[in-house]
């Protein structure tokens, strides 16, 4: 049996997470070229947004002693992120381990792989995402890894990476791209706040479809 827990990697800061806390991940990933994101079985459980640095746990599916030992390493404003390879059959978290997380300050739960508890925790207002549902809960045989990268929904994510996650899904981004992204990410929510104001006054141009239309060949059919 392996288990080996490696040292905490600290992230980008808080001050990042508070930077990002009013970004929308559509705008963040567009900002990163559409190129990382976990894909669509990750959906949030819960209302709300969650940011913060990954403390990340690879475990065995359907087993969870160590997002346990997890959920007490890690720190206040951290980002629990679980590979659990993405197995339904057996719960990973539920609530009695979401009330701890939350107790202790941390930021969010990530876990590709089953939750259990779903009416409850998508009543309460602490970030959870995951791949999916059941009744059935966990086993206690304890292999895994904490502080390893890991992958969750088909995405990347290395310990103290920076995890954005809203309704919309879930972006990672490395310590040292996240001022590139913001600043990408911020004048794009500029823009499309103008944009908006352009919208409801009535006076958007549309003509750029017609334009975009044409330089892929789109011709209008006789009938």
């Amino acid at each position: 049996m392996t288990c080996r827990i490696h040292p905490r990697r600290e992230g980008p800061g808080p001050a990042w997470s508070d930077h990002f806390r009013d970004l929308p991940v559509a705008l963040v990933s567009d900002a990163m070229e559409r190129l990382q994101g976990a894909g669509t079985p990750l959906r949030a459980m819960h209302g709300g947004g969650m940011v913060g640095p990954a403390f990340t746990v690879k475990t065995r599916p359907g087993d969870n002693p160590v997002v346990h030992k997890a959920l007490d390493l890690a720190e206040p404003g951290d980002v629990v992120v679980v590979d659990a390879g993405g197995a339904l059959d057996n719960a990973t978290v539920g609530e009695l381990m979401v009330s701890y997380a939350a107790r202790r300050g941390l930021a969010g739960l990530v876990v590709d792989g089953a939750i259990r508890d779903s009416a409850v925790l998508s009543r309460g207002s602490f970030p959870v995402f995951a791949a999916g549902v059941t009744h059935r809960g966990p086993y206690k045989n304890g292999p895994g890894l904490i502080n390893v990268p890991v992958a969750v929904g088909g995405m990347m994510i290395a310990p103290g990476d920076l995890v954005c996650g809203d309704a919309d899904g879930l972006v990672a981004i490395s310590p040292e791209d996240v001022t590139r992204i913001w600043d990408i990410a911020r004048r794009k929510q500029a823009a499309e706040a103008r944009l908006m104001k352009t919208i409801l006054a009535g006076g958007d141009d549309r003509s750029w479809i017609d334009r975009a239309l044409s330089d892929v060949g789109c011709v209008y059919v006789e009938t």
